[in-house]
């Protein structure tokens, strides 16, 4: 799930404002080390925190349904997690790394949610929007501060990226085969015995017999009335 989310962020950086710049993606730790190795204008999307938000967590199972709209599974929902990044731009100039930051900012802005079918692999395969939050409010428990000086290096202008993605929760269980006919119902006499006593059963062909007698019973509407 982080990969994918890794390869959607890397789609959307380079290929918004920055399409066809030639810049780079880079989700390397930003340390001296890694600094003194870039020979190129960067943009890192360094993922520091993983946490979950426990105020989406849902009980129960859904209903996993194939092409014929059959019940064929059922699962957990799933858990989501917020995956947090700090991006940072990397060049020889401070004017040049705040016009790349600027052009990030400008490319995450509109997008506060990515639907299904921008999403790769078992990502998009559950069919929900991931929400992307960019330069919110910083409140996890570590400052940014904290963030530089754990990486041994200077602090730098930052965009706080975080997207919530959700994670498949397993096992997964096989449905039963639905259901083709009602159950049927026979009722005991006095004396404790079946005989005499007819079955009476809801089928589907008994229910779409129902259905279409009650559309032909219905009152017609009036001239005047619009039909609804």
């Amino acid at each position: 799930m982080i990969h994918e989310v890794d390869e959607v962020l890397k789609g959307l950086i380079g290929g918004g404002a920055l399409a066809g710049s030639g810049i780079d993606v880079s989700f390397e730790a930003p340390t001296r080390d890694w600094a003194a190795r870039r020979n190129a204008p960067t943009v890192n999307t360094y993922l520091y925190d993983i946490r979950e938000d426990v105020s989406r967590r849902q009980r129960g199972h859904q209903p996993v349904r194939d092409e014929r709209d059959i019940v064929v599974r059922r699962r957990r929902p799933p858990r989501w997690f917020r995956l947090s990044y700090l991006v940072t731009a990397w060049t020889k100039a401070p004017q040049d790394e705040h016009r790349l930051l600027s052009a990030v900012l400008a490319t995450l802005l509109p997008r506060e949610l990515l639907p299904p079918d921008e999403l790769p692999g078992a990502l998009g395969a559950l069919g929900l929007s991931v929400p992307v939050s960019v330069a919110g409010p910083h409140s996890e428990s570590r400052s940014l501060a904290e963030i530089w000086s754990a990486l041994g290096g200077e602090l730098k202008p930052s965009l706080d990226l975080v997207v919530t993605a959700p994670f498949p929760a397993f096992p997964e269980y096989d449905a039963g085969p639905p259901v083709t006919e009602g159950a049927a119902v026979r009722v005991r006499g006095t004396d404790g015995t079946l005989e005499g006593s007819e079955e009476r059963a809801h089928r589907p062909h008994h229910l779409a017999r129902a259905g279409e007698r009650k559309r032909h019973l219905a009152p017609a509407p009036d001239a005047g009335e619009r039909p609804r």
